[in-house]
């Protein structure tokens, strides 16, 4: 079925490797193991090395039959949580701390007696307020407006998404006419936006948005992306980074779906943050739903498979065993949207 098909059908799935993950290794397995089992996209940062890793990943799995899924990079137009890196300075940790921040870091980014491995960070923000002592800061990734048109002309991904907030529909309209300069044909433009309020100058300070002002958001991207000449997706952002919290998560996806539906613009409409296993089964029929996202449960379920096949020196894919303990897990979570 073809990516487009599968909008159309409610089956899309996409794989969230990361916006900020930039382990090459572990991006390759993840891409030829979901590419394997069907996904229809897969979302990676907007890097060059990363993109190669991406792609190799994806020649495997069609190498072996499968179809190929988009390619999508995303981008943001300001400081948001998906495009953060933690980061502290281990010689300031006490030696008797517990380090409660590798405890809860899903990434296994922050190792004994080390920071944070920033290849492997992928900005969740759990170790910030981990931290007894506060140690732990975020560094926000945002490329300049001349990166981006060479950027995407190296890359030729099939598709974009761009991370927004309320309030940045100036900010929004300056990336999408850099996406413009670039001159690359694209399937579709993403708009993933949640229901925090941001920190653009027409933002302000309160409680999350409520469903009529997000859907007045994303009528205001719309019209700069229809104008631009690109077919829309909009992906909403539940509880972000969440998906392997627990089931709650997937209520807060599936509500602000359920709530946002009535008021959005004309497009597909994705459910993503905080989206796991349990997200299908709150699903009301006729819900809308043109598919999901899933970025924290789809790489918290491999990566004790991923580190067994680091340990091993032998890539998770090529590794017959452990391969096969993953493509079960894979199919517990994107099967039931594939035959949707």
């Amino acid at each position: 079925m073809t990516p487009e098909a599968a909008l159309r059908q409610g089956r899309w799935v996409k794989l969230i490797c990361g916006a900020g993950n930039q382990d090459l290794a572990a991006i390759e397995d993840l891409c030829a193991l979901y590419a394997a089992a069907g996904v229809h996209c897969i979302d990676i940062a907007a890097d060059r090395a990363v993109a190669a890793a991406a792609r190799r990943g994806m020649a495997w799995a069609e190498a072996r039959g499968a179809g190929r899924p988009w390619l999508m990079l995303s981008l943001n137009d300001g400081d948001d949580p998906h495009f953060r890196k933690a980061h502290f300075d281990p010689g300031r940790c006490p030696s008797d701390c517990p380090r409660p921040c590798q405890r809860v870091c899903p990434a296994e980014a922050i190792t004994s007696g080390a920071g944070v491995l920033a290849e492997r960070c992928y900005g969740c923000g759990r170790c910030l307020p981990a931290c007894p002592l506060g140690l732990i800061e975020e560094q926000q990734q945002l490329l300049s407006p001349e990166e981006v048109p060479a950027l995407l002309r190296d890359v030729q991904p099939d598709a974009i998404e761009l991370h927004t907030q309320a309030g940045r529909q100036t900010a929004f309209a300056a990336r999408l006419t850099q996406v413009q300069a670039s001159g690359i044909s694209l399937k579709r433009l993403a708009v993933s936006c949640g229901v925090e309020r941001g920190s653009g100058a027409q933002a302000t300070s309160g409680a999350a948005l409520t469903a009529r002002e997000l859907a007045q958001e994303l009528w205001q991207r719309f019209l700069e992306v229809r104008r631009a000449g690109f077919r829309p997706l909009w992906q909403l952002d539940g509880r972000p980074m969440s998906g392997d919290v627990g089931a709650g998560t997937a209520r807060a996806a599936v509500k602000l779906l359920q709530e946002v539906r009535a008021w959005a613009p004309p497009g597909p409409l994705q459910l993503a943050g905080g989206t796991n296993a349990h997200t299908l089964a709150l699903l009301e029929p006729g819900s809308g739903a043109a598919g999901v996202a899933f970025g924290g449960m789809a790489r918290s379920l491999l990566q004790p498979l991923l580190l067994q096949a680091e340990a091993s020196g032998v890539p998770l894919r090529n590794s017959p065993a452990l391969r096969e303990q993953a493509q079960e897990r894979i199919q517990g979570l994107i099967g039931p949207w594939l035959s949707r």
